[in-house]
């Protein structure tokens, strides 16, 4: 019937048999379909201008398709001897909501690519101390990812949006959430405007959240804003992983675990420190080519660190 009920608007608006042209129009106007509307008064059940009009005019008439009931909640089990109840943050309450709210919007994937560490390991070992008794910080493996997506961010500028109705907001700044573990557990507090700071004020800050996540002190508005997220389980051991998104934003990268693996170099076989790493994307924003792309971009940074230095 719904194919028939189509066919036969789709005749109306193009001059078939005599009905009202705007009948699909309306229907679509008012978030109808067809179906809702059931059989018209038109010949062999054709639905008229006058069917809609009606359909609209009765009460409490539905204009738009039903939204399912929340599923009753379980009330909740008697508690056993060994077990303990504790009542979640408000900090955990937050972030269960807002993963729980990437799944249920974002159409997520993740691509997948690994990075020879190698050239970066051997500058970081070069120039470690010279950078800490200069800068009073440590130099990590995490600014040099940091400086890698902000030049990727800029060649693919869709994994630094977010959607916003029905539009795309594209961001000409990078704020980056960098993801440290707390007391009650992951939080992403966010650098701004990432993209104009140097190796040693990336790693300044990142100290400086890691520190105050452990202290409990981390502010709710330094974990807002995002517009890219990194999140490095490799420090607890995770050697590959699918990062779940923070949303509004629209994409997340993974580092992993370096382990040195065997691997064919120029036709040899040679054991080299190799990290996996991991983008999760939302598929409403960016294209799977953009997506392997800006991973690609990632890549090369780690590998070649001279990249990053020259704006490459």
């Amino acid at each position: 019937m719904l194919a028939e009920l189509c066919d036969a608007a789709r005749r109306e608006r193009h001059g078939g048999e005599p009905a009202d042209s705007t009948v699909l129009g309306l229907i679509e106007e008012q978030h109808l379909t067809p179906v809702q509307i059931g059989p018209g008064s038109g010949k062999d059940g054709r639905i008229t201008k006058g069917d809609v009009l009606a359909f609209i005019s009765r009460p409490h008439a539905p204009t738009t398709a039903p939204v399912a009931a929340p599923a009753a909640q379980r009330p909740p089990r008697p508690a056993e001897a060994r077990e303990e109840r504790v009542r979640m943050t408000r900090l955990r309450r937050t972030i269960a909501a807002r993963l729980k709210e990437a799944q249920n919007t974002a159409a997520m994937l993740t691509t997948f690519n690994e990075v020879d560490m190698s050239a970066t390991m051997a500058l970081r070992n070069e120039y470690r101390e010279a950078f800490e008794k200069k800068h009073g910080v440590r130099l990590g493996f995490m600014s040099f990812f940091v400086k890698a997506c902000v030049a990727a961010l800029k060649e693919f500028p869709a994994v630094n949006a977010e959607i916003d109705g029905e539009e795309i907001v594209y961001k000409h700044f990078v704020h980056m959430g960098i993801a440290v573990g707390g007391p009650n557990g992951l939080v992403v507090p966010v650098i701004r405007d990432v993209d104009q700071m140097s190796f040693a004020e990336i790693e300044k800050a990142i100290a400086d959240f890691g520190k105050r996540a452990r202290d409990g002190t981390l502010k709710l508005e330094e974990l807002t804003g995002g517009t890219f997220s990194i999140t490095n389980g490799g420090v607890y051991g995770s050697l590959m992983s699918t990062p779940i998104l923070n949303p509004p934003q629209s994409a997340i990268l993974g580092m992993h675990k370096i382990q040195e693996r065997p691997v064919a170099v120029s036709g040899k076989i040679e054991i080299r420190p190799m990290m996996y790493l991991a983008l999760t994307y939302d598929h409403r924003v960016v294209d799977g080519r953009e997506a392997v792309s800006f991973l690609v971009r990632v890549k090369e940074g780690g590998e070649d660190p001279r990249r990053l230095l020259l704006d490459l």
